[in-house]
């Protein structure tokens, strides 16, 4: 549903903008050439809807506030010169458009991406590729500050639990966190591991805290929050590259047994089943990439399309119906940011359960063996 309200809109403004650009008359035209005794006034652009929406959902090397006013963030750059440091102000002008600096090279930002500009202010792509960026952007800084969140609340209830015990009711920051643990414990590890949970409850937990701070944090739309972190690819593939490696070197004989030669069956379906059980080992994890990465960055369009209706019909009265719509898929967003970080845990377990599971042995190929005490 989130999708196709997503792809309405999308398709909405997209209509609408070229029906407004469509509309530069003649006669106006013909006006404006005529009266050159007027003294030149400085054209305000057009009210780009996509360039808006993109501009609050990508990363960027600076954290904007509000007007022309930003955050400056380092820029840290390996060349074949050695390793450079300046700040990130010193590549935008007072009025936020892009500007070159020069250091070892003339640096620019093209759309967003730190790159080698030539002197007539182009891309140089044969240069670009010598410079290796690892800049703290909006996305690395947003992420630092979700750890040290983590850190203050996870070590504050970790100190609580060695004063109290582990048997004492909890208080405070620890009765609010404790639920969470258990319902992570119960209802994530236990049904979808089995016994050997204990073992993966620090990454499950992890993995479900920093997923879930990341998506109520860029829910906020001031600063530190605004920051669209699980909504960038490369944060959610390194998440389920983490749970690919995990999941395939916890992997028993068994685990293995099953994808290149699964037992009690013929073995022309051996053949048949053991290149989409082999398939089936790397689509899991590009399935967990990719949703968290649509769902999150969805619900961001969808309510940043609704706050830009008020600039496209230049009225306060679209107001009356955007700003509650928005708030509405605001407090969906709410549950989605716990959803997304639940299904992407759970489906976590459930692979890491698929990999550890003892499964029954079998007696040659076609027969199962049953235990001595199974009268089925």
């Amino acid at each position: 549903m989130k999708s196709l309200l997503v792809a309405a809109f999308s398709l909405f403004l997209i209509l609408f903008s070229n029906m407004a650009s469509a509309e530069q008359t003649p006669e106006k035209e013909s006006v404006e050439a005529v009266d050159s005794t007027k003294a030149p006034e400085t054209k305000k652009a057009d009210f780009n809807v996509t360039e808006t929406i993109l501009e609050h959902i990508k990363d960027d090397h600076s954290w904007h506030l509000w007007g022309h006013t930003s955050v400056a963030l380092p820029v840290i750059l390996y060349t074949d010169k050695g390793l450079e440091f300046f700040s990130s102000s010193k590549l935008m002008n007072h009025e936020h458009e892009p500007v070159a600096y020069q250091g070892n090279y003339n640096y620019k930002l093209f759309e967003g991406k730190l790159r080698v500009a030539k002197a007539d202010g182009t891309m140089d792509e044969e240069l670009s590729k010598k410079v290796w960026d690892f800049s703290i952007t909006k996305n690395v800084a947003s992420l630092l500050i979700t750890v040290l969140i983590l850190l203050l609340i996870f070590l504050r209830v970790g100190s609580a639990y060695k004063k109290r015990g582990v048997t004492s009711s909890p208080k405070g920051l620890q009765s609010f966190m404790e639920p969470i643990i258990v319902f992570v414990r119960d209802e994530v590890a236990k049904p979808n591991i089995g016994h050997k949970y204990a073992k993966y409850m620090p990454f499950l937990l992890t993995i479900f805290f920093l997923i879930l701070t990341n998506n109520f944090l860029g829910l906020i739309p001031f600063f530190p929050g605004g920051a669209n972190v699980s909504g960038n690819i490369a944060f959610t593939m390194t998440l389920a590259v983490c749970v690919f490696i995990l999941v395939n070197l916890q992997g028993n004989k068994s685990y293995w047994q099953h994808i290149f030669w699964m037992p009690g069956m013929h073995w022309s379906m051996k053949l048949f089943l053991a290149p989409i059980e082999l398939i089936g080992v790397f689509t899991k994890p590009v399935s967990l990439m990719i949703r968290l990465f649509a769902n999150i960055t969805a619900g961001h369009i969808l309510v940043l399309s609704l706050i830009c209706l008020i600039f496209i019909f230049k009225t306060i009265f679209a107001s009356a119906i955007a700003v509650p719509f928005a708030v509405f898929i605001g407090l969906i967003e709410l549950l989605v940011a716990f959803l997304q970080a639940y299904i992407f845990t759970m489906l976590s377990a459930m692979y890491i359960g698929m990999a550890t599971e003892e499964h029954p042995h079998h007696e040659g190929d076609h027969e199962p063996h049953y235990a001595e005490n199974d009268e089925a």
